[in-house]
């Protein structure tokens, strides 16, 4: 099990990384979909790392930028794996929904409030830091659909596979107790 979940991880850097790289919407990304999905089915270590290895690994292609944003992007991640430890006691398919409309949000908030703090785009003012929060609502839609997307692909695809490998196990096990009799 242990090499199983080892090779989801490092599936999971690749999806990360190479769907970083292909041509997408502007924040149709699955990061946010894999911190959360590492929060429940990893440990804290993998779970807050996973995220971070894909960002890093795709910004040595993508490039580099400002220090400051760079950190808020990526603790905005940290903090969707933070959400996925919670989910881990409370997985159901309302609250994982939930948790990906959370994540787009933490996201949404932290990316533009650094946006505002750190850039000379906008004043330093209340309805500065509105305004960007206005210019940045087309990039939420993105954000919000890639999140659903791609947990419910992760999530899906994972749930789906466990149940399947349950099934075949119990039927496995029948097969040897009707040749045991």
């Amino acid at each position: 099990m242990k090499n199983f979940k080892f090779i989801i991880a490092l599936l999971f850097v690749l999806i990360g990384v190479g769907l970083r790289l292909v041509p997408h919407a502007p924040n149709f990304t699955p990061i946010a979909a894999i911190a959360l999905f590492a929060g429940v089915y990893f440990s804290k270590k993998i779970a807050l790392t996973l995220p971070i290895l894909a960002m890093l690994i795709s910004d040595l292609f993508i490039g580099f930028y400002d220090i400051k944003l760079m950190a808020a992007v990526y603790g905005s991640f940290i903090l969707c794996a933070i959400l996925g430890f919670w989910l881990k006691k409370h997985k159901k398919w309302n609250t994982v929904t939930g948790a990906a409309f959370l994540s787009s949000g933490l996201f949404f908030i932290v990316t533009n409030f650094a946006v505002w703090l750190f850039s000379s785009w906008y004043t330093r003012s209340f309805s500065g830091l509105i305004q960007c929060y206005i210019m940045a609502l087309p990039f939420l839609k993105n954000t919000l659909l890639g999140d659903l997307f791609y947990t419910a692909v992760f999530f899906g695809a994972y749930e789906l596979s466990i149940a399947l490998v349950d099934k075949i196990l119990k039927e496995k096990k029948d097969d040897i107790v009707i040749l045991r009799t």
